[in-house]
């Protein structure tokens, strides 16, 4: 006896492109319509965001009163915060797109954020290192932790890189004075070295040294002398173990957050790339990597963070490359991210499931329809009697 098989009628071209035309509109509706979600910690960041902006602000004003003006294409935002290309007190080159890039207040945000994810509190102490080469990074970190209530020790390289805080009669350190007389800031270095090469300022003239010393001394600001690198890193690291245990309420360094390329800060040009941009929990797992203050918190296990390679980091957090005019407050991935709506892909994943079965049935139901409204077969003959 032979079996029988059941097989589904086939499911017309016009059925399949139907369903096809819903799911791709349902594909966009969710592509289209994201969920716009404000990021942890939204109010400190644009605290933080709008802090910065007014520092800035601060800084181009009296960069103008002292007859420092970038041209348009140098400074095409009209932040007031690039340099000039060389001068006595530049120590290495520089990228001017990193340095325009980097003068956005909206870096603020970032560096709450990390801070944040470190586990960092108000009131904790935190080391800092920055340099001269980012001034923009340097008001956006300040700004950060002021917002915070984070204690700070902030030890400066005094000299910059291209395009940065080179100016020879407006360095890093008299604009962080700036910021604090016009009651913008309380943070400020307790501490400077020249920076530059092995932080001893090695290339620099004896005129650009001497321009560091005067810049040091009309701002109060306590010179580290340094016979080496390591001696830089062994000395650093002494005044923030000093300073830290200092503060009874805030305890030892809860982290370290540097800013730029200084070399002592993350160990000569092959340390900086070794460590992550942004939160490193530990030391590098890659083998060789050069003595710094960086891994030396790293290695006590004290996370460290690195606010370095402006251009990906932009990238990362939504924000402009080298922009042409005036960057507002709220912009970039740290304030707000969207997101996928669940609900609406739930929703259209429901309706392409309920037009595929519609449209099954209806099909099916036609095809039905034709067999039987279709010619009959021809009747078989009788049997013989």
């Amino acid at each position: 006896m032979k079996q029988l098989y059941w097989r589904q009628a086939g499911v017309s071209r016009g059925a399949l492109v139907a369903v096809a035309l819903v799911s791709v509109a349902v594909l966009v509706a969710v592509e289209s319509l994201p969920l716009v979600v404000r990021q942890q910690r939204h109010e400190d960041k644009t605290a933080a965001a709008r802090l910065a902006r007014d520092c800035m602000t601060a800084i181009a004003a009296q960069k103008r009163a002292l007859g420092h003006v970038s041209a348009p294409e140098i400074d095409p935002a009209g932040t007031g915060l690039i340099g000039e290309r060389l001068t006595p007190v530049t120590s290495n080159t520089g990228v001017l797109a990193a340095k325009q890039t980097s003068a956005n207040p909206n870096f603020a945000a970032v560096v709450v954020q990390w801070l944040t994810e470190a586990g960092i509190a108000r009131g904790d102490s935190v080391a800092v290192g920055v340099s001269g080469s980012f001034p923009g990074l340097n008001v956006a970190t300040y700004a950060a932790l002021q917002v915070l209530g984070v204690r700070p020790v902030v030890v400066v390289s005094a000299a910059s890189s291209e395009w940065g805080a080179n100016h020879v009669d407006y360095l890093w350190l008299d604009m962080e004075r700036t910021l604090r007389e016009a009651g913008l800031l309380s943070i400020g270095a307790v501490a400077a070295t020249y920076g530059g090469i092995d932080d001893r300022g090695i290339g620099l003239s004896e005129d650009g040294r001497a321009m560091i010393d005067a810049a040091m001394v009309r701002n109060g600001i306590t010179k580290i002398d340094v016979a080496s690198l390591t001696d830089s890193i062994d000395k650093r690291m002494a005044l923030y173990d000093a300073a830290g245990a200092d503060g009874a309420a805030a305890g030892a360094i809860k982290a370290y957050l540097n800013v730029g390329g200084g070399a002592a800060s993350v160990g000569t040009h092959v340390g900086k790339k070794q460590f992550a941009v942004g939160l490193n929990s530990g030391p590098p797992r890659a083998e060789g990597v050069p003595d710094s203050v960086m891994l030396r918190f790293a290695e006590r296990g004290i996370p460290v963070i690195h606010l370095f390679n402006v251009r990906p980091l932009a990238a990362r957090y939504g924000m402009a490359h080298a922009p042409r005019s005036a960057v507002p407050i709220g912009q970039g991935t740290a304030f707000v991210a969207r997101q996928y709506n669940r609900w609406l892909a739930l929703g259209g994943l429901l309706l392409i499931v309920t037009a595929m079965v519609a449209l099954l049935r209806w099909n099916l139901g036609t095809r039905t329809l034709r067999r039987e409204a279709g010619p009959k077969p021809p009747a078989l003959p009788e049997p013989p009697v």
